[in-house]
């Protein structure tokens, strides 16, 4: 489904940003072009709210008015909208460590960036996801907020890499139902990702305790959502692989033309 929704979201975008997509040769695979991959993640916000240690509304909740670089007002309440649409970059985390909050004159000071690299990267953040917020508004989602990962190929052109508006990368409320739940101060309805991370943030906390084994009913409801984002954005109907045909035997085979 990821590979299936990203596929759709690249195919959508690709006039505003070129991307590293050659072919899918299979449901589960993408052939893309070797990129070196920028050091900086950028994450582009349209709404106060998150959970893990670089959302703002973590930091803002304890009292911080200025994050990653852009002040903020008093009163705002938790998943109400941003006055304007903000970039939160963060660094690339590798080995398994976790992502931190940078400022853009962090990362032109410690030559992540150059000045100019960062004003190209922005401008190709921000279209990509008006881009993708109007067709998300046009099939009743609201996309909160997303990750987006660049890279430069060997002419030194900004390539999308990675993924592209998936439930893993990015948060979408029901656009419905958003405004009267946020007036009786209850949580938006969501189709993403932090249906696993509340469960889990509900049990210990993830960037200092193991995590607790996920129980099947929790992951089929989390494959209940993904099925769902991926039918309510693409319009097709989610087919499911021939349960006879291992998946594995099935992607060598369709990739035994590459070797």
């Amino acid at each position: 489904m990821l590979t299936q929704i990203a596929r759709f979201w690249f195919d959508a975008t690709r006039d505003i940003c070129p991307n590293h997509v050659i072919e899918y040769p299979d449901p589960n695979v993408l052939v893309c072009r070797r990129l070196a991959i920028m050091p900086v993640e950028i994450v582009v916000r349209d709404y106060l709210t998150g959970t893990t240690g670089t959302s703002i509304w973590p930091m803002y909740r304890t009292g911080r008015r200025e994050i990653y670089g852009i002040r903020f007002p008093d009163g705002l309440r938790e998943n109400q909208q941003l006055p304007v649409t903000i970039i939160t970059p963060t660094t690339k985390a590798l080995d398994g460590g976790h992502d931190e909050p940078l400022t853009p004159d962090e990362i032109i000071g410690r030559g992540l960036l150059t000045q100019q690299q960062w004003r190209t990267v922005g401008e190709l953040a921000l279209g990509l996801f008006a881009r993708g917020r109007e067709i998300a508004a046009e099939r009743g989602l609201i996309l909160v907020d997303t990750k987006y990962e660049f890279g430069f190929d060997a002419a030194g052109r900004i390539i999308l890499a990675d993924e592209i508006h998936t439930p893993d990368s990015s948060r979408y409320w029901l656009r419905d139902t958003y405004e009267q739940r946020f007036a009786a101060e209850l949580p938006p309805e969501n189709l993403d990702k932090d249906f696993v991370r509340r469960w889990v943030s509900e049990r210990c906390d993830p960037y200092r305790d193991p995590i607790p084994a996920i129980p099947r009913d929790i992951i089929l409801e989390a494959a209940r959502i993904y099925i769902d984002v991926y039918e309510t954005i693409t319009g097709e109907s989610f087919v499911v692989p021939q349960p006879d045909i291992p998946v594995l035997a099935r992607i060598r085979a369709n990739l035994a033309r590459y070797f």
